[in-house]
């Protein structure tokens, strides 16, 4: 019988718990998903107003981190940033005073997945300085993936997306083995031409043997990219074109042969006529 009772107990002080937690758990804390593309801008949301009273003055000082790390920090003109994000994190100084403190990271990475969570640093108590939690941000960085299709002689286009993508390898249509075919600074195959004006590349007069599978890798071994090239000889819609196109003529050449027939039988029976 007791151990009945405190089973009661127990379970409803477990649901009691939950309830209280899941109801009371401040809406920053739940964390907003953000997903980004490789080489775009992401934006990970942050509003300082909901938690500071409107008549307040506007706060000067918010900080970024990427637990435990602290990777943003604005205090006014002051700013400072992560050597890994370096030049591509900001808060823009004019939403700022307007509530909004959204971080923005340009130029996304793989490696910058992960979890981000902003602070307003207000001054408390005995003039101590006082982390206020603002918002949690889930951010996801994806890969590009893409399909293309060329005939023999034509010149296919690999985008890096970003000016930290190093490498690009190969994997034949038929083959384990990865080859590599550019690198950044380095040494690249001879068809393989890179556009001085933007990031991309171009390999030149593809063949069938370059059928296969592209990779764009950044400086730390991860995708940015990958390709699908398949080469066609005669491409479904080139083969259709070419049927419509014959088949005129080849419909001109029974016609044609059909009246040098009549015309065959018909001066042969005159002849015959004319001997009689």
């Amino acid at each position: 019988m007791k151990t009945r009772l405190w089973f009661f107990i127990f379970l409803q002080c477990f649901l009691t718990g939950s309830l209280v937690d899941s109801s009371t758990l401040p809406v920053g804390a739940r964390p907003q998903y953000i997903f980004a593309m490789v080489g775009n801008e992401a934006k990970l949301p942050c509003s300082w107003k909901s938690h500071q009273d409107a008549a307040t003055p506007s706060p000067c000082h918010i900080q970024w981190v990427s637990p435990p790390h602290t990777v943003f920090e604005q205090d006014g003109e002051d700013k400072w940033q992560a050597e890994e994000f370096e030049g591509r994190l900001e808060v823009p100084q004019e939403k700022l005073g307007l509530g909004d403190c959204s971080l923005i990271i340009k130029d996304v990475q793989i490696v910058d997945t992960g979890k981000y969570e902003s602070f307003m640093v207000v001054e408390g108590a005995r003039s101590k300085m006082t982390r206020v939690f603002i918002q949690s941000v889930k951010l996801h960085v994806n890969d590009h993936k893409t399909e293309h299709s060329h005939r023999p002689g034509e010149d296919f286009v690999l985008t890096l997306y970003t000016p930290r993508s190093s490498t690009v390898v190969f994997q034949g249509r038929n083959s384990s083995e990865w080859l590599d075919l550019w690198t950044r600074g380095g040494k690249s195959i001879e068809r393989m031409e890179k556009d001085p004006h933007h990031e991309q590349l171009t390999l030149k007069n593809v063949k069938i043997s370059d059928e296969g599978t592209y990779k764009v890798l950044d400086d730390n071994g991860l995708s940015v990219s990958t390709m699908q090239l398949s080469i066609e000889e005669n491409p479904p819609m080139f083969r259709a074109r070419l049927n419509l196109q014959n088949a005129p003529s080849d419909a001109a050449d029974r016609s044609s042969c059909s009246a040098l027939l009549i015309f065959s039988i018909l001066a042969t029976s005159f002849q015959i006529f004319h001997h009689h």
